[in-house]
């Protein structure tokens, strides 16, 4: 049976969480129609669009992402520090960006007196406001509500356009956070829509590749920091330049549909996570396959079901193969 959110969501144990939204009709997210052969190719910028735009509004950062032609894939990190040190007028103003608000926030809003008692219901509004801003089932909500729309009133149809709700996993550790990353970033060339990672369209991997050929970190992304040290920036703590050869050398395994193996010169990301190509390469190309609420090494795994009351969570035994090192 489905787990309740709070059982798949806990900020005291990691940040980041793999989302997957997985369309309930038979006429296509994305991609064309082999039945009808009509496209709805362009219907992949309006989750890429909507997606970077919530990024820009949410104190929730984008690891990855990729579009594929019934489902989705999304890494996020919750950054809830950040959304807790916002002001009321910036928690209004970006809520805005999104929704009309009540009353009491659009004459806040305008700049026009407020009264103590409505002072006091604002300020219990804006209380809300700043912790659905750093929710991840507002996020996915929003840009589910919004697609929805959009390929309704395309269809000339209405009901539901998604499955009931969206999927979630909690990323317990360094291992688990990357090995996501790279098995979403690969998506498409795993289901032979693309044949590399700098040419698949509206993926993240695609943006971090051509930014960094200008020697640049895409704006709309959480960025790669590089490695371990003191007052460390916010982001991910390895070399952006390491994922990026790395994920393309494991792409290269997957499209010639082999074992394979990560060549000599590609593997630091993989030393410093106590992993080896075989591992690898499981976890890149099985990920959803083995894990389901949650990823990580059995510890971390251990950790996550005592603070959500699981009674169990499936994956320890591949945690114990795949990520014991980790």
């Amino acid at each position: 049976m489905p787990q309740p959110r709070k059982n798949q969501i806990s900020l005291m144990n990691t940040p980041y969480y793999h989302c997957v939204s997985r369309c309930v009709r038979r006429s296509f997210l994305c991609g064309e129609d082999k039945f009808t052969g009509q496209s709805y190719e362009h219907r992949r910028c309006w989750v890429e669009e909507r997606l970077l735009f919530l990024s820009s509004v949410f104190s929730i950062g984008i690891c990855a992402y990729a579009v594929m032609s019934n489902h989705t894939h999304v890494v996020l990190c919750v950054d809830k520090d950040l959304a807790d040190n916002w002001s009321m007028e910036e928690v209004i103003k970006r809520w805005h960006q999104m929704y009309q608000g009540t009353l009491l926030s659009q004459k806040y809003q305008r700049g026009d007196k407020l009264s103590k008692g409505e002072c006091i219901s604002l300020d219990e509004t804006v209380t809300i406001y700043r912790q659905r801003l750093y929710d991840i089932s507002w996020l996915m909500r929003n840009l589910n509500e919004y697609i929805a729309r959009e390929a309704n009133k395309e269809d000339k149809c209405t009901g539901r356009f998604w499955e009931g709700r969206f999927k979630s996993q909690a990323l317990l550790d360094e291992s688990a956070v990357l090995a996501c990353m790279a098995y979403v970033d690969l998506n498409p060339i795993r289901a032979k829509m693309e044949t590399t990672p700098e040419t698949s369209k509206h993926t993240s991997i695609k943006q971090r590749i051509h930014c960094l050929i200008k020697g640049e970190q895409p704006k709309n992304l959480m960025r790669f920091v590089g490695n371990h040290r003191q007052d460390m920036p916010k982001g991910i703590a390895y070399s952006l330049i390491d994922y990026c050869e790395l994920v393309d050398c494991t792409g290269r395994c997957i499209r010639e549909d082999k074992a394979g193996y990560i060549e000599q010169h590609h593997s630091p990301i993989l030393a410093c996570l106590g992993l080896d190509s075989e591992q690898w390469l499981t976890l890149t190309t099985e990920f959803e396959q083995h894990f389901s609420t949650a990823v990580g090494s059995e510890h971390m795994l251990q950790q996550f079901k005592h603070h959500t009351n699981h009674q169990r969570i499936r994956g320890m035994a591949k945690a114990r193969a795949l990520l014991q090192s980790a």
